[in-house]
């Protein structure tokens, strides 16, 4: 197996969990090629992951027409396909490309007419975890790994040192980003009053990560403030992150907080967030890409669940040296409907407090 392409075209923490399939890949094929097909915006979490070999650009590829579309794939010379996330579209054009190798899942009606492997088993009801469920989709290529969950974090391939500057600070004068509403200057305002990045290295540097972008159930702004002001000042260094449309939303909690942290939201652009999770020591978040990168990285990573099958933490909690989650012990179901979950905000911000360093 020479090159095999991963196809995984949603959304960021589904492709950091699709990333040690890559890693698992070179393992066994240490010469091969992996090549990984997805969004554009999850460019930077692919070319951070050192079993990636190539980025594919679907977003690029899916406005050609058609007949440049099949080209696209068969200029990629690939022996195998693995659709993670199975897209009608991939499917189709892979085949009409002649990949050789197209693996998929027996679930999905696309595998039965466009892959020529498929692997059975099911995720929603699975016990297993959706890193460990991708992996599964191995045995057509001849690997048939059990990975328990403490070891998928070796197979990240994300764990690269922070930057030589070292510094916050740099962030203040960074320009807007062509990629979209991710990025705001600081204007001055970093090291000034009491919000700002003050001795960094004294205090554990915290990333509060209120809202998902309607990807989870999240634990509510009376939480987060809740824990603001239950964190020891001299201890904690706090910053809010989100994009700018989430800012804007939490307009009313960061102006309740604008002494007790630093605003980041809209500031950065995902290969900056990046980044800036290396340089901080941890993260609060529900179950969303920020959590699962600084899971990732080694960070002190802390996940709010809803206890709903399938989207609790048996299935998606974040894996890391120094991740864990809290979840509420009973049934969520009427919550099932709304992405308004009463079972989450039951966590206390008192147990999120405890699982954080002292």
């Amino acid at each position: 197996m020479k090159r095999i392409i991963l196809s995984r075209t949603d959304s960021i923490g589904d492709v950091v969990l699709t990333l040690p399939l890559a890693g698992v890949l070179k393992k066994y094929f240490p010469d091969s090629t992996i090549l990984f097909l997805g969004r554009s915006y999850t460019r930077p979490v692919i070319e951070a992951c050192s079993f990636a070999d190539e980025f594919i650009d679907w977003d690029t590829i899916r406005e050609r027409p058609y007949k440049e579309q099949v080209a696209a794939f068969r200029a990629l010379r690939a022996d195998a396909i693995i659709h993670v996330f199975m897209v009608g579209k991939i499917a189709y054009l892979a085949d009409a490309a002649d990949i050789p190798i197209k693996i998929g899942t027996t679930h999905r009606l696309f595998s039965w007419l466009f892959c020529n492997n498929l692997v059975w088993f099911t995720r929603r009801q699975s016990d297993l975890h959706e890193s460990q469920l991708n992996l599964k989709l191995l045995k057509p290529l001849g690997i048939e790994v059990k990975l328990e969950r403490e070891r998928i974090p070796e197979y990240y391939g994300l764990a690269t040192p922070k930057s030589p500057e070292g510094d916050l600070l740099r962030f203040a004068s960074t320009p807007k980003s062509p990629e979209g509403d991710l990025l705001h200057p600081l204007e001055g305002r970093v090291g000034e009053g009491s919000s700002g990045i003050r001795n960094p290295e004294s205090r554990f540097r915290l990333i509060l990560h209120p809202k998902s972008k309607g990807s989870a159930r999240e634990w509510g702004p009376e939480n987060f403030s809740r824990l603001i002001e239950l964190l020891p000042k001299e201890k904690f260094e706090i910053f809010i992150t989100g994009t700018e449309s989430e800012g804007a939303l939490m307009k009313e909690f960061l102006n309740k907080h604008r002494h007790e942290v630093t605003d980041m939201t809209g500031k950065m652009t995902l290969s900056e967030f990046m980044e800036f999770i290396r340089e901080c020591d941890g993260l609060v978040a529900a179950s969303t890409g920020p959590l699962h990168l600084a899971a990732a990285f080694g960070k002190v990573a802390v996940g709010l669940y809803a206890p709903m099958r399938p989207i609790y933490p048996t299935r998606w909690a974040p894996l890391g040296e120094k991740a864990t989650y809290l979840v509420v012990d009973k049934a969520c179901d009427e919550c099932r409907k709304t992405l308004d979950c009463h079972c989450i905000r039951e966590i206390r911000p008192e147990e999120v407090v405890r699982v954080l360093p002292n």
